[in-house]
């Protein structure tokens, strides 16, 4: 199964604040997590489908949603036709 990375508004507004280097550390961390989301020592115990990423060096903490959802069947194709 494959994932795709969405950041809320708000959230967009903190990484946009957040220097360069850590969010090199960041999108490395997050490509791995995009292949496998539900690591079980990474799971937020008080929040259902929260995980977290922690970068210890530079003391910063990422949480993130692992949200399902089902698309309709047709639905690529009618968007796909909406290009062309």
């Amino acid at each position: 199964m494959t994932y795709s990375l969405d950041f809320d508004s708000r959230a967009m507004k903190e990484w946009k604040k957040l220097g360069d280097t850590v969010r090199q550390q960041f999108k490395k961390k997050l490509a791995e997590v995009l292949l496998n989301p539900r690591v079980e020592a990474n799971r937020l115990s008080s929040l259902p489908d929260c995980y977290k990423i922690k970068l210890r060096s530079s003391g910063y903490r990422l949480e993130f949603v692992v949200a399902v959802d089902r698309r309709e069947r047709d639905e690529v194709y009618r968007k796909a036709a909406q290009r062309l």
